[in-house]
């Protein structure tokens, strides 16, 4: 079995050394290599090809935000970026999941924590499971007022059943839950999923929640 290779984007050395030593020591995991900043970082994923990217957001020369939009954007790209944060309700954390982040860690997270969550968007999974993550989405995409116009007209290429779908997928469900929800198969749930991400032109689970916050199409709790 291939490990899932890693690569670290801090611009502190204790940071992406400390994060070195936890994820060497775990099995199918292999860091291969360490860069200082986005514009490091940008050049690292061209050169070592990693599988994920644990991305600080704060950097010099080049931020996390704007090294993850190049990671991602370029056609066929499939490295996955996680984004490394000191406290959750982040607008910048906000931003790098809307440029194409797959999720965000806390930089105090535990061992096993970081290695599950490489684990997880290295599967092709978007990390939306924890409710911080929801609650960030929420959060701000709530303080981005009305939904654009654009994005409203896109909502209406989907189905009433894939907007079923990109609905729960919002509220965090996995396709498993969703599938029980709906009394479907799961892997037609899948077929779903893959086809609302190419109608909405959305790269992963973690941004099509974004979309759906932001259209309008799920409404923060309570609101």
């Amino acid at each position: 079995m291939t490990n899932i290779r890693v690569l670290i984007a801090d611009d502190q050395m204790m940071v992406r050394q400390g994060f070195t030593v936890l994820l060497n020591a775990e099995p199918g995991i292999e860091v291969v290599g360490q860069a200082v900043d986005g514009l490091d970082a940008v050049a690292k994923v061209a050169e070592l090809a990693p599988d994920v990217v644990l991305m600080d957001i704060r950097m010099p020369r080049l931020g996390g935000i704007e090294a993850t939009r190049r990671i991602t954007t370029p056609p066929g790209a499939t490295v996955k970026v996680l984004v490394l944060t000191t406290f959750d309700l982040d607008e910048y954390v906000y931003e790098a999941l809307r440029a194409g982040a797959s999720g965000f860690l806390l930089k105090d997270a535990s061992a096993a924590d970081l290695a599950q969550a490489v684990r997880v968007v290295a599967a092709g999974d978007a990390l939306l499971a924890p409710n911080i993550t929801k609650r960030l989405i929420v959060e701000f995409s709530r303080l981005t007022g009305a939904a654009r116009a654009p994005l409203k007209e896109r909502v209406g290429d989907l189905t009433e059943r894939e907007s079923e779908v990109l609905s729960l997928i919002a509220q965090g469900l996995s396709n498993a839950e969703i599938a029980e929800a709906l009394v479907v198969a799961e892997q037609t749930v899948k077929s779903h999923v893959s086809r609302i991400l190419v109608k909405l032109g959305l790269r992963d689970r973690t941004q099509a929640a974004v979309f759906a916050y932001e259209t309008g199409l799920v409404r923060p709790s309570g609101r």
